[in-house]
């Protein structure tokens, strides 16, 4: 993934052909197009080869099941071009194994959910995000998610992995600071309903690079 702007867009709508406009006519701000379920179950796999055709695609289907369906799953929408793939690791070593070969045979970047943005993964994931964080690096991923939310987690979650790649969601309408996230050690803000909702989304985009400098 390149890093230029350090921004994803988290692509959460419905419609194939309102995310394919997005998309296109944001594109040139975004390093990286997270697609997730939402997307992909309205509109098909189609949608990810049409974007993948022009920006770099992360499919975030945090993938959490036994090893061989998410084998399956993740052969899919690799298949289907996307470049990046969001996994869970509380399955254990052998699922997200095998998520790590598949992404692996298909030249795509693994990314680990450590802990997510929302308030209530407090009450499972956070007890557990350093061990989770300690299992994407030993699957070799390229790096893991972590909760602008709460940049002193994302410090804390650098510690356990070292130089791989932080993807931080949580920005925006959630209230997390892209400025505070990338100080904590964030490489990449995820920013998707701030920029999906505003009146003009490249302005808004705009003014959140503008912060981020």
């Amino acid at each position: 993934m390149k890093k230029d702007s350090r921004l994803i867009l988290a692509l959460d709508v419905t419609s194939s052909d309102r995310a394919i406009s997005l998309a296109r006519s944001l594109n040139e701000y975004f390093d990286a197009i997270k697609i997730g379920y939402p997307l992909i179950l309205s509109s098909g796999l189609d949608v990810v080869r049409e974007i993948s055709s022009f920006s770099q695609v992360i499919a975030d289907l945090k993938v959490a099941d036994i090893p061989n369906t998410n084998r399956l799953i993740c052969e899919a929408v690799l298949s289907a071009g996307a470049g990046g793939l969001i996994a869970h690791a509380f399955t254990g070593r052998d699922s997200l194994e095998a998520c790590a070969d598949c992404v692996g045979e298909h030249g795509a970047d693994l990314y680990v959910v450590t802990e997510m943005s929302h308030p209530g993964s407090r009450q499972f994931m956070a007890p557990l995000a350093l061990d989770l964080a300690r299992l994407a690096a030993q699957v070799d991923a390229a790096g893991v998610v972590a909760p602008a939310t709460r940049p002193e987690r994302i410090s804390l979650i650098r510690s356990a992995i070292g130089s791989r790649t932080i993807i931080s969601p949580g920005v925006g309408a959630q209230g997390g600071s892209a400025r505070e996230a990338l100080d904590a050690g964030a490489d990449y803000i995820i920013v998707g309903r701030s920029v999906l909702q505003a009146e003009d989304p490249r302005a808004y985009v705009k003014g959140l690079l503008s912060q981020m400098r």
